[in-house]
């Protein structure tokens, strides 16, 4: 079984920075693109970022130049800087990950909430 478990979501003021992580942990053979969606209320979950093993990166528009993902392969785990901050941020935040345990396929963690506000 793969677990993948998201931390680091709270309540921001607007301008402000949230790092979120994502580790990954049980039967591991290798794990390929990892990413952050958002889901918003009322709203379809949204790519927010993806980077594959290669480090190669792609973002959403609506997040250019203010989110930068990174990774430790070493830790199985996905990062997303969050700076500046905006109340359109607001959403839960959910990492995936491409990754080849048992069968090779996509994972989602539980989700973390970030909250952008004054």
């Amino acid at each position: 079984q793969v677990q993948l478990v998201e931390s680091g979501g709270g309540l921001v003021q607007p301008g402000g920075s949230l790092r979120l992580s994502c580790a990954a942990s049980g039967i591991i053979f290798s794990i390929y693109t990892m990413a952050w969606y958002r889901q918003a209320p009322g709203k379809q979950r949204e790519l927010v970022a993806t980077m594959t093993r290669a480090s190669n990166t792609n973002y959403a528009d609506s997040v250019k130049g203010r989110f930068t993902i990174s990774r430790d392969n070493a830790k199985n785990t996905v990062y997303l800087q969050m700076n500046n901050l905006k109340p359109e941020d607001t959403a839960v935040y959910y990492c995936k990950a491409d990754i080849w345990s048992d069968y090779r396929g996509g994972y989602w963690g539980q989700g973390t909430q970030v909250t952008v506000s004054s």
